[in-house]
């Protein structure tokens, strides 16, 4: 009797584990940094808390990184990220790290980085529970990841982003060391935003107040001209 060849059945990568997400407004603020610093870039995906899957057929092979930068792929939109697809493994990773995810950002996640080949791998432990400095990184060195060495108050260099990480006042700040410029916050950005319209409506105003009084002025002269022009008739 012939057999019926069975179909295997997809492999399903689900989007999400079902808990919330427990983002907060430092790797939020992180992302928007990046994800504006790069937009005019084709080839740099910037995305974060979202499924990185590694092995093909096998759903558990995954991390969620806070953060993490891909160099070499589209900006389009992903629900999830699959290696085997997209042929190109993060650059940078940044996880938000505490007290309750140290074993893992340090240990699990960072060995799997490595494996992938991850360039470079942050640790930002904002509320200062455990690591001393709060901010630290690493740089792949024949597979394997070496600590770097804090430079002063000009903090950790991202070399693979061409990026200056810095804690300042108790908040990661990003600075492009071309410029010397910080990128800004949602905050800083939507006030600047906020100033920029503010100054383009005054900007407005002031020149169809300008344009009024020019108006006015050119039809006193206009009248003058009438009035000069009746009086010499009438001599």
């Amino acid at each position: 009797m012939d057999t019926v060849p069975t179909v295997p059945k997809p492999i399903h990568y689900p989007e999400t584990d079902g808990k919330p997400m427990g983002e907060t407004d430092v790797h939020i603020d992180a992302l928007i940094y990046l994800r504006d610093h790069f937009r005019d870039a084709p080839q740099v995906y910037v995305a974060g808390n979202m499924f990185l899957y590694y092995e093909e057929g096998n759903p558990t092979a995954c991390v969620a990184p806070d953060v993490f930068v891909v160099q070499g792929v589209g900006k389009h939109e992903r629900r999830t990220y699959r290696l085997w697809e997209e042929g190109q493994p993060p650059a940078v990773v940044f996880e938000i790290t505490s007290r309750g995810t140290r074993l893992e950002d340090l240990g699990t996640k960072r060995a799997v980085y490595a494996m992938l080949g991850v360039q470079e791998y942050f640790v930002y432990d904002p509320l200062g529970e455990y690591l001393r400095p709060p901010l630290q990184g690493y740089r792949l060195h024949k597979g394997e990841y070496q600590r770097l060495l804090s430079a002063g108050e000009e903090g950790l260099t991202s070399q693979v982003l061409g990026l200056e990480l810095r804690v300042e006042a108790g908040h990661l700040r990003v600075v492009d060391p071309a410029t010397g410029e910080r990128l800004l916050t949602p905050a800083e950005l939507h006030a600047a935003r906020r100033a920029e319209a503010t100054a383009r409506r005054a900007e407005a105003t002031a020149r169809q107040a300008a344009e009024v009084r020019a108006a006015a002025a050119e039809a006193e002269l206009e009248r003058l001209r009438a009035e000069l022009a009746r009086l010499r008739g009438g001599i």
